[in-house]
C-alpha cells in the first residue's frame, strides 16, 4: 500500500492548523491540545519542519511557532520531504539509483519512474493553502480539481466557525488522534 507516515500526516495536520492564522504564534503544547496529538510528537514534527524552513520559531515567554512563508508558497511535497526519512519514491529505484540488483535489466523501472513523477507533481501542485478548504464531495472515478483558498487566505473560515465546525478536525471537536 502506498501511504505517508503518521508523522507526515500529523505534520500536514499541524501545518494546516497553523495556516488558518499564519501570523499567529503557536506553542507546541497548544497545538498538541488543539489537535489531540501528544506533545512529544508535535515537538518532534515542529523541529523537523523548522530544520526545513517551513516553520520559524521565536523563543521566550511569548514565543512559539508560525509558518515561515505564506501557505500558498508551501506544498504538500515540501512537508513530505521535511518529514519522511527516505527520499521520495514509490519504489527503491525511483527514489535512488543503484539500490536494486535488478535495476539494470528491469523492464518496468521506466514505468515506475513515470508513475513516481506523476505522484510527485501532484504533491507539488497541492499547496498548504489548498489543504485548508475541504475537498467537495465527488463521485468516484470523476476527476475533480482541488479548490483554492480565496485571496484572504481563509476561504470559508467564518462559515466553519459559525457552524461550530473545527477548521481542521471537522465537526467533532472532541475527536482525538490515537497516537502521540
Amino acid at each position: 500500500m502506498l501511504r505517508i507516515s503518521k508523522i507526515t500526516d500529523y505534520g500536514t495536520l499541524i501545518m494546516t492548523h497553523m495556516a488558518w492564522q499564519p501570523e499567529r504564534l503557536y506553542s507546541a503544547a497548544e497545538l498538541a491540545d488543539s489537535l489531540g496529538l501528544g506533545l512529544p510528537t508535535v515537538s518532534k514534527v515542529l523541529k523537523a519542519l523548522g530544520r526545513h524552513q517551513l516553520v520559524s520559531s521565536l523563543r521566550g515567554a511569548h514565543g512559539g511557532y508560525k509558518l515561515a512563508r505564506p501557505a500558498r508558497e508551501i506544498t504538500v511535497a515540501d512537508i513530505v520531504d521535511a518529514l519522511e526519512e527516505q527520499p521520495f519514491g514509490l519504489t527503491e529505484c525511483s527514489a535512488s539509483s543503484g539500490v536494486c540488483g535488478l535495476e539494470s535489466g528491469c523492464r518496468i523501472r521506466v514505468n515506475w519512474m513515470h508513475i513516481n513523477t506523476v505522484v510527485r507533481r501532484a504533491l507539488e501542485d497541492v499547496k498548504l493553502a489548498d489543504m485548508i478548504e475541504p475537498v467537495p464531495h465527488v463521485v468516484l472515478g470523476a476527476p475533480a480539481a482541488l479548490p483554492t483558498v480565496a485571496a484572504s487566505g481563509h476561504g470559508d473560515h467564518a462559515a466553519a466557525l459559525a457552524a461550530n465546525v473545527h477548521p481542521v478536525r471537522g465537526p467533532d471537536s472532541r475527536a482525538k488522534h490515537p497516537i502521540s
